[in-house]
């Protein structure tokens, strides 16, 4: 009967990423259905660790990531867990074999943002990246590749890139709630309580090149039952990146960029004519 539990606990995490991401949720779901579940396993638990940090003010959220990170290699250790979310990632990590260097990695980003609340230096930013963003991405990765590790370290430094544009955006699309309510800053030797247009055309641009570089040496050379879903999530990333270098520096700040329903819509139906022609 461990069948029917793990396959609860794999609807959890699936249930996890809908709820909090539908815009993520819509580009799982245009993924080979063999691959979907390993993807919602790994977003369910980075979910779960984010929102520790960055939710649960009224917790002692230190408390609750070491619970987290505890119950985590608990699972690993034995093959499962009464967590839902730890027990389908455990599986997903076996299945494809994550090293653990990338889950802590994580890990120690988001336990970074318990108390650091400023990257003064370039190589803090990177490092702080590389566990919050370029991991997953190489998470994901190894689900994609399935085990084909030639394939993998052709791809990886794009995957990073993806992971890394990824946060980025995030950053600039949130940077209210991480500077006024989460007093944190990412983004080093720039003052965001007076954010320029040439500040933030720099991060733009960073942004622009990492979307690049991601593009041409690892989108256009996924495997078939991957391609079209990450690139659905680079198209409706860039489309927010877009929308974002139209606000003014003055205003961005007390914006908050989204990209409708029928936009997103939009961007499947197009995408998919895109990826049938064979252009992508």
């Amino acid at each position: 009967m461990k069948e029917l539990f793990d396959s609860v606990c794999n609807s959890c995490s699936e249930l996890v990423t809908k709820r909090y991401s539908t815009s993520f949720s819509m580009a799982v779901n245009t993924l080979s259905p063999k691959i979907r579940t390993d993807i919602y396993n790994i977003y369910g638990f980075v979910r779960f660790a984010d929102e520790i940090v960055d939710t649960f003010h009224e917790y002692d959220k230190e408390e609750l990531m070491t619970h987290f990170e505890r119950d985590y290699y608990f699972a690993t250790k034995h093959g499962i867990s009464l967590n839902p979310i730890l027990n389908s990632f455990q599986q997903t990590v076996k299945r494809y074999k994550i090293p653990d260097h990338m889950v802590q990695a994580f890990l120690k980003s988001m336990k970074a943002d318990l108390h650091k609340t400023e990257y003064s230096t370039k190589e803090e930013y990177d490092e702080y990246i590389y566990g919050s963003a370029d991991v997953v991405g190489l998470m994901c990765l190894k689900v994609f590749v399935n085990g084909d590790d030639a394939m993998f370290d052709e791809l990886k430094d794009a995957a990073m890139r993806l992971g890394s544009a990824f946060q980025k955006v995030n950053f600039l699309r949130d940077l209210k709630d991480d500077y006024e309510v989460l007093n944190r800053s990412y983004f080093p030797n720039i003052d965001l309580g007076k954010l320029t247009q040439e500040s933030k055309q720099i991060i733009i641009d960073e942004i622009e090149a990492d979307f690049d570089y991601a593009y041409k040496n690892g989108i256009l050379k996924l495997p078939v039952e991957a391609k079209f879903g990450v690139y659905m999530a680079y198209r409706y990333y860039r489309r927010l990146l877009k929308k974002l270098s139209n606000v003014p520096s003055e205003r961005i700040m007390d914006t908050r960029i989204r990209i409708s329903d029928p936009m997103k819509i939009n961007l499947l139906a197009r995408s998919y004519v895109k990826y049938k022609l064979n252009i992508i």
